[in-house]
């Protein structure tokens, strides 16, 4: 008799934890927009207008996009942050060497760029 109602707990808590799994998905995706699988493109079509000598970089990304709120006082930014390290020419046509920067993309768009002086 203790097990149809222990099998039957089983069953409507594992229901319930995916339900929650599903809208806490909905909810990111919601936030933070689409998870960007592409965001080596996106990152490298901002660097483009970015950069001076565009061509000459040489990037190593740190890691996956993690999704993060960089909003202040209240106010929300979301999006997903991508880290990378950047060694590109410069005006004189030196390479400036490893320099760190990140760049916030949501819904496959930069939104905010950190390590380049804004």
């Amino acid at each position: 008799m203790k097990t149809p109602a222990v099998l039957i707990f089983a069953l409507t808590a594992g229901a319930a934890l995916a339900l929650q799994a599903i809208a806490e998905t909905q909810a990111d995706t919601a936030s933070y927009g689409s998870y960007p699988a592409n965001y080596k493109e996106i990152v490298m079509q901002w660097l483009n207008k970015q950069l001076i000598e565009p061509e000459s970089a040489r990037i190593e990304w740190n890691g996956d996009p993690k999704p993060v709120d960089l909003g202040r006082n209240g106010e929300h930014l979301y999006g997903y942050l991508v880290n990378f390290t950047v060694n590109a020419r410069n005006r004189f046509g030196g390479y400036t060497g490893k320099q760190k920067h990140a760049v916030l993309i949501c819904n496959g768009e930069v939104i905010k760029g950190l390590g380049f002086g804004y």
